[in-house]
């Protein structure tokens, strides 16, 4: 497979929400989102995210066709739902580089793809940082599902390795609830 991966920001963002509407509904009905989202729900959330000053997504492409996507944008003008948390634990919602939402179908898993839109992604926060902004903290949010919930598939591999392996951690106690 021939898979290019880039970033686009502005116009270039906006004009693939359609078709990263659709991706975004085909890999979260899955395991472990098990979201029952619908096509107006992701068009009002996408172009909230798209007037977001400095949102980005970044798209894996084979050929055209867009076949995995992740989004990142400063918390403070993004996801007022997590902001809170963080500043319950001290962390100032502007200082932060959020990593949304990764999704890939599941014949492109396993090739670097998944480096690819965190390579992508932090580059971007930097280039944020190099024009003014003032991050000190890149996070993203997991689901956390138990082990032992019967609706997990044989054979899945949770992401936390990988993750690691990134750099990232889990912050103690920060969890919640995103509807």
């Amino acid at each position: 497979m021939s898979v290019h991966v880039e970033s686009r920001g502005g116009p270039r963002l906006t004009a693939g929400l359609g078709e990263l509407s659709a991706l975004r509904l085909r890999v979260f009905s899955d395991w472990p989102y098990l979201y029952d989202g619908d096509a107006d729900y992701e068009a009002d959330y996408l172009h909230t995210f798209a007037a977001a000053d400095g949102a980005v997504i970044v798209g894996a492409f084979d050929g055209d066709k867009m076949v995995g996507a992740a989004t990142a944008a400063p918390l403070a003008g993004h996801s007022q739902e997590f902001a809170p948390l963080f500043e319950a634990r001290g962390f100032d919602p502007a200082s932060v580089f959020y990593c949304g939402e990764s999704v890939l179908l599941p014949e492109y898993r396993g090739q670097g793809i998944g480096h690819a839109f965190f390579d992508h992604r932090e580059t971007h926060g930097r280039r944020l940082n190099a024009a003014g902004a003032a991050f000190r903290h890149v996070t993203f949010c997991g689901v956390v599902r138990s082990d032992t919930d019967p609706r997990k598939p044989p054979g899945y591999r949770p992401l936390d390795d990988f993750w690691r392996k990134r750099g990232y951690q889990p912050v103690p106690g920060m969890t919640g609830n995103y509807d």
